[in-house]
């Protein structure tokens, strides 16, 4: 019901529209009963033209005597019995197909406005989330909740949502002539009414579980997808097509038996709406021909009520279906709430105030961070020890230390990727948990290792976040960061889209591209992770060149990689098992026997051997 009661929240900006579709599905279902009155007229007045035209009568209005005629409802002027049944035929028809156009459009315009809403909702919450909770989801489940099951929920409160107030409708009003005319008759059909409500329930629930479990198998596939499409290259390059195609027949297969198990489950309704359908025709036709053999009922009448009794028939076999559309949507929605629902590790406060422009110093002041608990039960592990460090404003610091030493979860606690989880880390004396993430973020430029890039044009990508800068700044950007030669040199300079993550472009020109974006947002703190991957030595020189004018005048936070990257820094800070083991310049490290002389001799030198090897 909890979910239930958030979907029907949605609806309510869309009030006008479904209060409009009801009254006209209402229209709907009164003139389709209308035609089921229509048959007594036909039998016993158009094929027995000896009876006359006059009082035409459709029913008696139950507990009462008085008689309503289809003479009060057509033009006066009518008085032949065809004329009259066939305009009231004809008009009738045609009044319901305009209200059941206009009917399932407002219904439609209401349940995709809602479902656009909520996907906004979902999208939104997803992107705002922490870095943390990204690596406890997989790409893949996070697509298939935004995408395939935030469509059923769509195709439940669209398309079957109109149909179901249709049949609603159908249902009410048929009833109401199946009670006018069968009288007594009637009653027999509530007989089923507990079967095929205990019926219906038993089967929705087996549907919402089994719906549920396909959708976790959809996400499945979806992250096989992801994973294997973006990662084409190396799949190639270690020749492993075959075991990739296997492993996606593999859940290919269990989604085909998790989609099984949800038809066994809604197909079960519909064999046993026709059982209990026919059970109950059977039984009126017993009884009524004992009724028409003693004169209590006319034939027009009886085979009106029949006819009336098997049209309700097609909407009660319906509701299973729509009770079993529904409960897939429940089904589906219950992920989407539980990811809008999540507690965020990175909470801005209330109200929080705007962080003043950089002009002092970042500093970390006793802290420690562990990563928390995964959703597969991996728990929490201590990455960062008692980190006390200063930097101030405009100085350079290189970070360096072993793989998995903690390097690039320091930086990343400058932006609030991650919370410390104690101590503190103040930007100009401001605990960065007490300002606005936003005014945080604005003022640091980042420029990750590996280079991410849009599939858009390279102003863009150049000009991401800042979509109306100018031309002018853009070119100069790109001139800083050594990328206005080859920018022209693309088939449509500047308004050339890249592909996927920059696939048209080489490696160098990637990571010019980044500099350059960083270097238009002009943040005074910059954050780089420099790239690990080889280039050429004319490319080596131009992202060199690039990162120094990008560096120039700016608090910089680097995890080097390169030699000539980690002599340029002001002060190099070792770290090792999550703590500070050294801090001070290249010279002074080196005259110690530490971490640091140990990783120079076992890459830095090897890198200055091949430069050497290279230029002679």
């Amino acid at each position: 019901m909890r979910q239930l009661t958030r979907l029907l929240r949605y609806a309510l900006p869309y009030w006008l529209q479904i209060v409009s579709s009801v009254t006209l599905m209402a229209a709907v279902g009164a003139l389709d009963a209308f035609k089921y009155l229509l048959i007594r007229p036909i039998f016993d007045r158009v094929l027995n033209p000896a009876s006359g035209s006059k009082d035409i009568q459709l029913f008696t209005i139950p507990g009462t005597h008085h008689s309503v005629y289809l003479q009060q409802l057509v033009p006066s002027h009518l008085t032949n019995a065809w004329n009259i049944v066939a305009f009231a035929l004809v008009v009738s028809t045609v009044l319901k197909g305009i209200c059941d156009y206009t009917g399932t459009y407002l219904v439609n315009h209401a349940g995709f406005g809602m479902i656009t809403d909520l996907r906004d909702d979902l999208y939104t919450a997803i992107l705002r989330r922490s870095a943390a909770f990204f690596s406890r989801h997989t790409t893949g489940t996070l697509l298939s909740t935004i995408v395939n099951d935030i469509e059923r929920v769509q195709y439940a409160m669209s398309t079957v949502l109109a149909e179901f107030l249709q049949q609603f409708f159908t249902f009410i009003f048929v009833a109401g002539v199946v009670i006018v005319l069968g009288k007594d008759l009637s009653w027999i059909l509530l007989l089923f009414v507990p079967v095929i409500i205990y019926s219906s329930r038993k089967i929705g629930t087996r549907v919402r579980s089994t719906t549920r479990h396909g959708q976790d198998k959809l996400a499945e596939i979806q992250n096989i997808l992801h994973e294997t499409i973006t990662g084409n290259r190396i799949v190639k390059a270690f020749n492993t097509e075959n075991w990739e195609i296997s492993r996606f027949r593999g859940a290919a297969r269990r989604l085909f038996r998790a989609n099984l198990r949800s038809v066994a489950a809604a197909a079960l309704s519909s064999p046993l709406m026709d059982i209990f359908g026919m059970i109950g025709v059977a039984l009126l036709l017993l009884l009524g021909r004992q009724q028409i053999k003693d004169g209590r009922m006319e034939l027009g009448v009886f085979v009106a009520f029949i006819a009336a009794v098997f049209s309700l028939y097609n909407p009660v076999r319906k509701f299973a279906l729509f009770n079993n559309n529904f409960q897939q949507a429940l089904g589906a929605s219950s992920e989407v709430f539980r990811f809008m629902d999540l507690e965020d590790e990175v909470k801005e406060k209330p109200r929080a105030p705007a962080l003043p422009r950089f002009s002092g110093n970042v500093v970390f002041d006793h802290v420690c961070f562990a990563y928390s608990a995964d959703d597969n039960g991996n728990g929490c592990r201590e990455t960062l020890r008692d980190i006390n460090l200063q930097v101030e404003r405009g100085e350079v610091l290189a970070v360096v230390g072993s793989s998995g030493a903690g390097k690039s979860t320091l930086v990343h606690l400058i932006p609030r990727f991650f919370d410390v989880t104690s101590g503190r880390l103040l930007i100009d004396g401001h605990d960065v948990r007490d300002v606005s993430v936003a005014s945080l973020r604005s003022q640091i430029g980042i420029v990750t290792q590996e280079t991410v890039l849009f599939n858009d044009t390279v102003r863009n990508n150049i000009a991401y976040g800042q979509p109306n800068v100018s031309q002018k700044e853009v070119e100069a950007a790109a001139r800083a960061a050594l990328a206005h030669d080859f920018i022209l040199a693309l088939p449509q300079g500047y308004h050339t889209v890249i592909g996927e993550r920059g696939v048209l472009l080489s490696g160098g020109e990637r990571q010019r591209l980044a500099i350059a974006r960083a270097l238009l947002k002009n943040s005074p703190i910059l954050i780089l992770d420099e790239a690990t991957s080889a280039l050429d030595s004319e490319s080596e020189a131009l992202v060199q060149s690039a990162l120094h004018n990008l560096m120039a005048g700016r608090t910089v936070f680097v995890i080097a990689h390169r030699l000539s990257t980690v002599r340029r820094a002001d002060r190099i800070v070792v770290i090792e098992n999550g703590a500070i083991e050294d801090i001070g310049g290249h010279d002074d490290l080196m005259q110690k026997f530490g971490t640091y002389r140990r990783l120079y001799e076992l890459q830095f030198a090897a890198m200055d051997v091949a430069r050497v090897g290279a230029e002679t």
